[in-house]
Parts: structure tokens; sequence; C-alpha cells
């Protein structure tokens, strides 16, 4: 044994070899995030959540589709038990059109209402965002596109999601459809992290088959994008593998067993971390050409994100191909002494073959994108808040190539 005295010396008077420092040390970085409450029943706690933060009239935001299944009357119930006069409001269709934002808005100030309750997907948790912004900030959505332009306070905001796969319940993130451009925006800022993310992973049995395989993939390319992200960093590297690892491992069991309580736990966890991950350290090319043609056709975005992944895996692999190598290694997938360039054909085979497990269509021409969309589609994309973060900058004819190679 080597004694070293308090001047960090050794008993016979020399200097233990100290490690080396880093070539670099790491960047300074924010992380934001919700208070988070997670586990079976745990929707309960919305309305304790909601008391903490002052409410007396929530106004709860839904869409029909999650009403038939019984979850918001469960969350109304909690709510009214504690004494609380929620107001609910259901009039979102998936992916959230700004007339209806702003519809809900006005819904919001003629109800006198103080919290906002987001129960659903991602699109009615968008919703929600939108509606607690105007409520302090006024104007139309559309005027907020953008980083950090929200000037005022918004309203508390409590959000449960109804799917495993979006993460806007702890995201930075609102994503609105522009309803003449025929396009989405994207408005980011720190004011739009929710307060409290309750997951309660009861929520997901009732989610059809190809909402739960969209969603996956959308927590899938959440994770990847953000681990080669140019933002990402130790924290939200560590969040980005966790999610790789349980949705590759996971998703497919909840397709075939879609009451399977131990796996619909395990993507409830997928979604959350990816969505810590995303909204630090952003996203890439594959969500930036996603949004475009999400906003034109009016399709499932995981879907288009499960399509247009795999080529852009290989687009940005070519000039960053070792960073793929970890993500190979959460996949489980082979890689150990292989080249980098390997381990990026095998994530992008890998998830291409995913994507067939869960019925995803294997091109764009499947779900209606023509070759005349393309240059059209490539020029809103270089728009995209997304592409910034991107690994591999990206020219519009480099954008249109990857759409052609999706089609």
């Amino acid at each position: 044994m080597v004694l070293v005295d308090d001047a960090g010396t050794t008993e016979g008077g020399t200097r233990p070899e100290r490690p080396h420092p880093p070539a670099e040390l790491p960047r300074i970085s924010k992380f934001h995030a919700p208070e988070i409450v997670f586990g079976p029943n745990s929707l309960r706690e919305a309305a304790h959540a909601a008391i903490r933060l002052g409410a007396r009239r929530p106004f709860v935001v839904t869409d029909p589709g999650l009403f038939e299944s019984g979850w918001p009357a469960e969350l109304l119930a909690h709510l009214t038990d504690a004494g609380l006069g929620p107001r609910l409001w259901c009039d979102v269709t998936p992916n959230p059109k700004d007339h209806e934002i702003e519809h809900g808005y006005h819904e919001y100030v003629a109800s006198g209402c103080d919290v906002v309750l987001g129960i659903g997907g991602g699109s009615v948790i968008d919703a929600a965002k939108g509606v607690a912004l105007l409520a302090s900030n006024g104007g139309r959505i559309l005027d907020y596109e953008g980083i950090d332009r929200i000037a005022n306070p918004i309203p508390p905001m409590i959000m449960m999601p109804s799917t495993s796969g979006t993460g806007a319940d702890v995201s930075q993130f609102c994503i609105v459809t522009d309803t003449e451009r025929h396009t989405k925006i994207t408005i980011m800022g720190r004011a739009l992290v929710p307060d409290v993310s309750i997951i309660d992973p009861r929520l997901l049995t009732t989610m059809p088959e190809w909402l739960n395989a969209a969603t996956g993939l959308d927590a899938l390319t959440h994770g990847i994008e953000a681990f080669v992200s140019l933002a990402h960093g130790p924290l939200t590297d560590h969040h980005a593998l966790q999610a790789v690892s349980l949705v590759t491992a996971h998703l497919p069991a909840t397709m075939l067993h879609p009451d399977d309580a131990v796996s619909r736990s395990f993507m409830a966890q997928a979604a959350l971390e990816a969505g810590l991950a995303f909204t630090n350290a952003i996203l890439g090319a594959t969500h930036a050409m996603s949004h475009q043609v999400g906003g034109m056709l009016d399709l499932p975005h995981g879907v288009i994100n499960g399509i247009l992944l795999p080529h852009v895996i290989r687009f940005n692999g070519a000039e960053g191909a070792e960073r793929f190598r970890p993500v190979a290694q959460a996949m489980g997938l082979p890689v150990t002494g292989a080249p980098a360039d390997e381990a990026v054909d095998m994530v992008a085979a890998e998830i291409r073959k995913l994507g067939d497990e869960v019925g995803v269509p294997s091109g764009l021409g499947a779900i209606g994108v023509t070759q005349e969309d393309i240059p059209h589609l490539a020029v809103l994309t270089l728009g995209d808040a997304c592409l910034t973060t991107n690994p591999r900058p990206a020219s519009i004819d480099q954008i249109e190539r990857l759409f052609r190679e999706a089609l």
C-alpha cells in the first residue's frame, strides 16, 4: 500500500502519478426538466399538483379519441374531488392547427381558468402549451415561431402523456401546423417546459396499434438525433442511449402484447428519457424534414420519422461515423471491433427492420409524397430550427437528395 501525506507526496517523497486531464473540458450547458411523477395510478397526483400550482379552475385539454377511452373522465373526477372546478376542452385534432389553438385560448379566457392541464398525445400537449402561451402573451400562435420569442410568463402547466414517444410532456418545444403554408412551425423556449409531467403507463394501453408504432419510432428518433446532435452533452447522452436501448428492446413486445404492463412501463420510460435528451440537446435533419411532410399531408409524425431516419443516419454517418458506435451498442448490435462506418450501416438497417416489424412503410411515396413535392419540402426544411443542430451541414441539394432516396 502506498501512503500519501496531506501535501500529496508518497511515503518515499515522490508524488503519485495523477490522471491526465481530459483533452477538452465539457462546455457549459443547461439541463431543463419538469417535476416528474412516474408510475401506475399516478394520474391521481394531477389534482395535488394543480392545487400546489394555485389552481381553482383548471383548463383540461384533450382530444375526442382519448375522451372515449375514459382517462380524461378519471382525471376530471380527481380534480373535482379535490374541490376544483375544471373546464374541459377537447377540440384538438392530430398535428394541432393554428386556428384550433387560438380557439382554445379564447375558451380559456372566457372560462376564467388559471392552470393548463394536457392529457393525451403530443398533439394535445402541444395544443395545451399553445393555449398557455397565448393566455399571457396574446396575438396569433404563429407569431411565436422560432426560439425564445415568449416575453411574458405563462400559466402553470401539468402534462399527462397517453402515448410513448413524443416527449412533449418534458420538452421546451411546441409544434403547430401553419394551415396557410401547409407546414409545421417550431416554437421553442424554456417557458414551454411543463411544471409537472405525470406519466401513468396505464394510459398507454388504449393506444391504437398504429399510434403505438408511430410514437415508439418517434422516441427512437429523439434518442438517436439527440445523441449525435451538435448540442449534446454528458447529461443528454445518458438519457439518449437509455431511450434507444429501451425502445429497441420493448416496442415490438407492446405491439404483440398491448396489455403487457412491464413493456408499457419501459416504453413510458423510453419516451421520458428521449424527451429529456432532445429538449436539451435538440434534434436534427430527420425532424426538420419530417415536420414539413407532416404539415403538408397531416400524417403521423413518428411514421414519417421512421421512414426518414435510416437515410439521415447514413448521411450524417458519412462524416461522423464514430458517434454511431455507442448507438449500435445500445441497440444490442455486434459492433465490437467493427469499423465505425459498419456501425452506421448496422444502425440504419436495424431501424428499417424495426419499422418493418411494426408496420411502417418503407418509403415516403407510400404515404403520399411525390417527386414534385420535394423542392418545396427542401426549402421549408432549411428554415426548420432542428436543422441547426444536425451534426453535418446540409445544403438544399443534399436535402432534396435525401427526400428522393426516401421516396
